[in-house]
């Protein structure tokens, strides 16, 4: 090739050329300054363009770069250097050795379900920190997904990027992206979010089961079409990432998972657990506060509880919604030394000894254990549809019925189907309590959940959270009755 072997900026020598898109070639390239090997994205010559066009253009350029050196993150490509060639702006990234997701996928093959769950959970990871960074990515595809050396997973190309307050860089009316992974409220003319990205992400991962786009038509009109109006084709070889692909390719984008969802169902397809199957297109019911700084951070504790009903119940599944967990679903509890149960066991109930939370609690035989974190464990029923919460929050605040009520309150914000039942102050064992119940609207089911918190402040809140079909709510009530009256803590 003719440019095989041209020094860029005075130091970046073109070995080999390793991708060519619509905007540009990207090169294998030897920094001679430092002796290591880059990615160089160098833009193609643009004569049919106008003056204007090419600063747009060389704009977008300097903008991916921008964009991607906002984001520190193992998934996400590292920027090293942005240099111009003969007035052209060239990309100067880490070279990451490997094949694309497209390629891999070329010709209709697939992946298992497992693999596509594992490359799906290095590239929602990557969207994490990019939203976090405030950037949109705007074209999640497979080709845009490397496959580095010990199954390391890169996103990469950012080109068409938009962070948060920058003005648009197309004309009206103009879309950029691959029109496949593009989510239907951009095909409406909408202005994209973070949602965009994780439908595209779907996009990518029905490919990877599937072998093919899930809206792929003969044309681009016609794939445009599909995208906004036409339901999903059924899956054949999705397996349990068949309910998640389902959630991420909803058409509204408020009612698909959120990125920490996705991920937590990315990882329980690929631990292979059954029994929690996927979360749920609901909000993350975050508890926030000041901190002094731009941004806000979530208060400790009840987030995950009170956040599980609303997964059990919009995707009608037994994984509810805590924090970042390392454990594998069905992660077994250890047994502390605690006091034997407040009241007899119950017929049907085994008796857990956690610990990790320094509670013991008598749980209903059939239910099975899902997600736990530094601060929570789930248990499920055989359905997926009920589910009980252990927490804790060390150290308490001033009154459980407070912290409800501050709960409350960003519930409201993000869930408008949530209607209150009962709120109340209350004492449980001699210490300050609060029972707090409330419904709402999943996609198919009304849902009902009771959360009983309590302790004093400067020692541990527990909580104790049951979530469950309304319709069934009699026949599940009972148990969360027999897990209070069993509750033990180490301290008791």
């Amino acid at each position: 090739m003719s440019d095989e072997g041209r020094r860029i900026a005075g130091r970046y020598r073109l070995a080999e050329q390793i991708g060519r898109g619509g905007m540009g070639t990207v090169w294998r390239a030897d920094d001679e300054v430092l002796g290591r090997q880059v990615a160089i994205k160098r833009l193609h010559a643009r004569p049919e363009l106008s003056a204007d066009e090419l600063a747009t253009l060389y704009e977008r350029t300097r903008r991916e770069a921008r964009s991607a050196a906002r984001i520190q993150h193992p998934n996400v490509i590292v920027v090293h250097d942005v240099v111009d060639d003969d007035g052209r702006p060239c990309i100067v990234m880490e070279y990451v050795p490997g094949p694309t997701l497209a390629d891999l996928l070329k010709d209709g093959r697939t992946l298992p379900h497992e693999e596509a769950a594992r490359i799906g959970l290095d590239t929602v990871a990557a969207l994490r920190a990019a939203h976090a960074a405030g950037v949109l990515h705007r074209d999640v595809k497979p080709g845009n997904v490397l496959l580095g050396t010990g199954d390391r997973t890169v996103l990469t190309d950012f080109g068409i990027a938009m962070t948060d307050g920058a003005s648009t860089l197309t004309k009206t009316g103009e879309m950029v992206g691959s029109i496949h992974y593009m989510a239907p409220e951009r095909i409406r003319g909408l202005t994209p979010g973070a949602a965009s990205d994780l439908w595209a992400l779907g996009a990518t991962l029905y490919q990877a089961v599937e072998g093919r786009p899930p809206f792929r038509r003969a044309t681009a009109m016609e794939t445009a079409y599909a995208i906004a109006v036409d339901p999903l084709e059924p899956m054949k070889q999705a397996g349990p990432l068949e309910p998640l692909i389902e959630a991420l390719l909803i058409k509204e984008p408020d009612e698909r998972p959120t990125a920490q969802q996705t991920e937590r169902a990315l990882q329980t397809a690929w631990w292979g657990d059954a029994t929690a199957e996927l979360p749920p297109p609901a909000p993350e019911l975050t508890t926030v506060e000041p901190t002094g700084d731009t941004g806000r951070r979530p208060r400790r504790g009840r987030k995950g509880i009170v956040a599980g009903v609303l997964a059990l119940a919009a995707a009608a599944t037994a994984f509810a919604l805590h924090g970042t967990s390392t454990s594998p679903p069905g992660h077994a509890t250890s047994r502390p030394t605690t006091t034997p149960s407040a009241s007899p066991l119950p017929d049907g109930y085994h008796l857990v000894r956690d610990r990790q939370l320094g509670v013991s609690f008598p749980v209903p035989d059939d239910w099975k254990a899902g997600k736990r974190t530094a601060e929570s464990v789930t248990y499920t029923d055989g359905t997926g549809l009920a589910g009980l919460t252990i927490g804790v929050v060390d150290p308490a605040g001033p009154n459980p019925s407070t912290h409800f009520a501050d709960i409350e309150a960003n519930t409201k914000v993000n869930y408008p189907t949530y209607r209150r039942l009962r709120m109340q102050q209350t004492t449980f064992r001699e210490q300050p309590a609060a029972i707090w119940e409330f419904t709402f609207q999943g996609r198919v089911r009304a849902f009902r959940a009771i959360d009983l918190g309590f302790g004093q402040e400067g020692d541990r809140e527990y909580d104790i959270y049951l979530s469950a079909p309304d319709a069934k709510w009699d026949t599940y009530r009972p148990v969360f009755d027999k897990v209070r009256d069993g509750f033990v803590t180490s301290a008791s």
